[in-house]
């Protein structure tokens, strides 16, 4: 065991003797998301390096604060990457982050999401100690596949000290095209392309000026991509493509911008096939094949949004709340879990951190 590991495995065997809270950060990119933030500061960016990175098995393993800009940087060198699009949002952030925050971009509905490319992790729990799951191919996962429910976890299961991740070559073709069109019909067209063997990778509806546009993104042969966009039609878009879709990513995206005083961001899960949701007349943006809708809304309308999305048979979490009330504010960020799921978190949390050292309340406020 390192230095740098050390030293995080000593600081959580003291604060677990005498219950002081820690507050994992790596980055701190992704300091909005989520409930509570308290706790002494325990940062990761001392484990940082990939440690091990075989091109030609797809695997890469890599400390947890590592930035992951580099990360990145270092799969397009060989040409590949992380297929899910993790986002950024802003500089800093780190690997460990990435996995902890469990959050995909614009190709998550194609390609599927973090924890999918999660192999394996080293993890230290709550008792200070240092232990490992899975590995770095699909057959060492065997029964419950501790590594990616360390995905979307928050850190309250542990410090993640270590990942093994899956990663993809890069796709030898991609085109995108615009089609002007409403979001009823945007859906429609989604939903029937779906069924077709397509090179779908990412879409994205939004309207600007009153009028909606939905943008399609297709990636893999260069036969396949060029027949499908021939097909297709739609007017195709030009290089600074791939920028925009990373405007999409890191919700840099002028449909993003703008802090209304009151107004929050809300992302609302619902099945692909769900219809149009009407929340008092506000337009979204919608990604993932029609899974991921963005709406702009008052906290205080909690209730009403996710009776919404429940009734569409999904669910709500507040993204973001304005800058004015980020540190504040009584309504839970996450839905509420059903009665099983939510005993299966709690006995979860139980068993990794008995003491309840690790971001506590970041899940659940109330804790």
């Amino acid at each position: 065991m390192d230095q740098a590991l050390s030293q995080i495995v000593e600081r959580v065997h003291a604060a677990a003797s005498d219950a002081t809270p820690l507050r994992i950060r790596g980055g701190g990119s992704k300091d909005f998301y989520g409930e509570l933030l308290q706790g002494e500061i325990l940062g990761t960016s001392a484990l940082a390096g990939i440690t091990s990175y075989e091109p030609s098995e797809l695997v890469v393993t890599v400390r947890a604060g590592t930035p992951l800009a580099e990360l990145e940087a270092a799969l397009a060198e060989k040409g590949q990457c992380l297929p899910f699009e993790p986002p950024h949002f802003e500089s800093g952030g780190t690997v460990g982050g990435m996995v902890a925050a469990g959050l995909s971009g614009p190709a998550r509905a194609s390609v599927g999401a973090v924890r999918d490319y999660v192999l394996g992790a080293k993890l230290v729990n709550g008792r200070a100690e240092l232990l490992t799951f899975g590995g770095q191919v699909m057959k060492n996962v065997a029964g419950y596949d501790v590594s990616r429910v360390l995905a979307g976890s928050l850190g309250t299961l542990g410090v993640i000290a270590e990942v093994s991740l899956k990663v993809l070559p890069v796709a030898p073709a991609e085109a995108t095209l615009a089609f002007a069109c409403s979001q009823a019909d945007a859906l429609r067209l989604l939903n029937e392309w779906g069924g077709r063997p397509l090179p779908l990778n990412a879409s994205c509806w939004v309207e600007q000026a009153g009028a909606g546009t939905l943008y399609l993104r297709l990636r893999g042969a260069v036969a396949a991509v060029e027949a499908a966009s021939a097909h297709l039609g739609g007017e195709r878009q030009d290089n600074a493509s791939a920028a925009w879709w990373q405007s999409l990513r890191d919700q840099q995206h002028p449909w993003f911008a703008g802090d209304e005083g009151s107004t929050a961001l809300w992302r609302l899960s619902v099945p692909q096939t769900a219809p149009v949701l009407a929340i008092d007349g506000n337009t979204p943006l919608v990604e993932w094949h029609g899974g991921q809708r963005w709406y702009k809304a008052p906290a205080e309308q909690a209730a009403y949004i996710r009776d919404i999305a429940h009734a569409a048979g999904g669910h709500a979490t507040l993204f973001r709340m304005p800058a004015s009330r980020a540190a504040g504010g009584d309504v839970p960020r996450f839905d509420a879990l059903s009665a099983p799921v939510a005993r299966i978190h709690c006995a979860l949390m139980h068993e990794f951190d008995p003491h309840r050292i690790f971001n506590r309340g970041r899940l659940f406020a109330a804790e």
